[in-house]
């Protein structure tokens, strides 16, 4: 404190400092500023490269590349009472470190003089260490809130920890002292979590929103003046001191503002997201009645038209039937699609899983699918192609733990969608099986490839999306259920143009026992 006074005062000092500066030296000082000295500050400015502010600077040392000095704490007109010096590096090295820390935690002293001369604050970004401080100080501008408060919580983990140090008693109680002011948190959802929030939503200015996890910082702007944001380092931690990494508090206008435009998209978002969800809700719903509608009649229709062709003698009439059993037996997979995407997106496809043969899965589903082709290629037109078959790689046994339909589901919709694609007369679907070693487990790797037109290239970035289609052959659900089946078996899902564009190749891997 009394150190600039000493500076400008004793002439050695004043004019070796100036000497250093005209040799090019650069010199950096660190010292309380304080209305008492503030016009020697002033002067110091003149004679050092930089000058910094810290609160309570207490003592002095000083340092270069080689040497060391620390003192006592000094005091005007009195002599130094200790000094201690030295050349050896390795404590001149210490003494460094011990400046750098003061001076990343010091603040300009231009600032600091006019936040003195004009009773203003100065802007800063400031890192708080200390979990303890960071509690302090945000309960401090908790308290002295005069109209908003916005908190975003990184995880409902952070919530609940906030909860425990009785941060969350505080908001209750700024509503209850400061009515006017407005309080909303966005966090994420849980029971306890709700049930809290609606506790101290009674007051009318308080207001909460949900939302998934998406940012790894919790956030704290109070009257969009100040702002804390602390980092979440591990989530799974029960203490705030364990929990948190880096945590800045600030009152920097354009920091600070920058936090309350982030609140404000996400609590826009969170409005429109509830929206939706009402409105996805309900289309769901509707699909899904939609689709348990459609599956018992066609279940009767399918089995009474195999029931009348198996008792009727005229071929004719058998083949207008077959067409009938054909065009229901496809009614029926995308009803079954939807009811399972309906299923995937609400959590409740559980799976049945047996132990089977994958090869001898395809070679069954291989022989209905050329029954269905021969009984109606006379009938429809675009029919009229012959499909082979080719299948190699059966000759061993992959035996895979799965849910036995859905697999076949996804086989089925992967032929169904290589026929479709088959332009010519004479079409190929070739299905082979490998097996894969990856990260010590066995695989299994289908591939499904065709003659086709290939894949549309707009469609690949998104081809295991919903709705994604680029002819009239399907609805675009075939592929996504694939994809999340597969996933839910914890297999993976790919497909690709032939490299001699002449149609594509799905392929699917899944784990295998054997």
């Amino acid at each position: 404190m009394h150190a600039p006074s000493i500076l400008i005062t004793t002439p050695n000092y004043n004019e070796g400092f100036k000497d250093l500066l005209k040799r090019g030296c650069k010199i950096r000082c660190i010292t309380e500023v304080t209305p008492d000295n503030l016009k020697f500050c002033k002067e110091v400015l003149k004679v050092v490269t930089e000058l910094r502010h810290i609160e309570g600077m207490k003592g002095g040392i000083a340092t270069n590349r080689s040497e060391y000095i620390s003192t006592s704490v000094i005091e005007t007109g009195q002599p130094i009472t200790q000094l201690y010096y030295t050349n050896q590096i390795p404590i001149v090295e210490q003494g460094q470190y011990i400046f750098d820390t003061f001076w990343r935690n010091s603040v300009s002293a231009i600032s600091k003089i006019m936040e003195i001369e004009q009773g203003k604050a100065p802007q800063v970004i400031e890192s708080i260490h200390d979990p303890v401080l960071l509690q302090n100080k945000a309960v401090e501008l908790l308290k002295s809130v005069n109209k908003e408060i916005l908190v975003i919580f990184s995880s409902a983990n952070a919530f609940e920890r906030q909860r425990k140090t009785g941060s969350i008693e505080i908001l209750k109680e700024v509503g209850l002292t400061k009515p006017e002011v407005k309080v909303r948190i966005i966090t994420p959802k849980t029971h306890d979590i709700e049930a809290k929030l609606k506790e101290l939503s009674h007051n009318p200015n308080f207001d909460y929103r949900f939302i998934e996890p998406i940012i790894k910082v919790t956030i704290l702007v109070v009257d969009r003046k100040f702002s804390i944001v602390v980092e979440l380092k591990d989530d799974t931690k029960r203490t705030i001191a364990e929990a948190i990494g880096q945590a800045t508090y600030s009152n920097s206008a354009p920091t600070v503002l920058t936090y309350a435009v982030l609140f404000d998209a996400l609590w826009n978002q969170t409005n429109l997201y509830e929206q939706l969800q009402i409105h996805d809700k309900m289309q769901k719903e509707f699909i899904d009645a939609v689709a348990h509608e459609l599956r018992t009649p066609l279940t009767s229709i399918i089995e009474l038209t195999k029931h009348v062709i198996d008792n009727l003698k005229d071929k004719e009439q058998q083949g207008i039937l077959d067409v009938v059993l054909y065009s229901g037996k496809k009614l029926q997979a995308l009803s079954e699609n939807v009811l399972a995407v309906t299923k995937m997106e609400g959590n409740l496809l559980n799976l049945s899983k047996v132990i089977f043969d994958l090869g001898l899965l395809i070679l069954d589903i291989i022989k209905d699918v050329e029954i269905e082709l021969d009984k109606i290629r006379h009938i429809f037109s675009q029919h009229n192609k012959k499909i082979h078959f080719e299948l190699i790689g059966y000759d061993r046994k992959y035996l895979v733990y799965a849910d036995k339909y859905r697999i076949s589901q996804v086989i089925t919709n992967l032929i169904d969608n290589a026929i479709n694609f088959i332009l010519d007369k004479d079409g190929l679907v070739s299905i082979s099986l490998e097996k894969k070693i990856e990260k010590d487990k066995s695989f299994v790797i289908i591939n499904i490839k065709d003659n086709g037109e290939g894949i549309h290239p707009e469609i690949i970035p998104r081809l295991f999306t919903k709705f994604v289609t680029k002819s009239f052959y399907g609805t675009g659900l075939g592929l996504y259920t694939c994809k999340e089946i597969i996933e839910l078996h914890h297999g993976k899902i790919w497909g690709n143009n032939n490299k001699d564009n002449k149609g594509a190749t799905f392929s699917f891997m899944l784990p295998i026992t054997n």
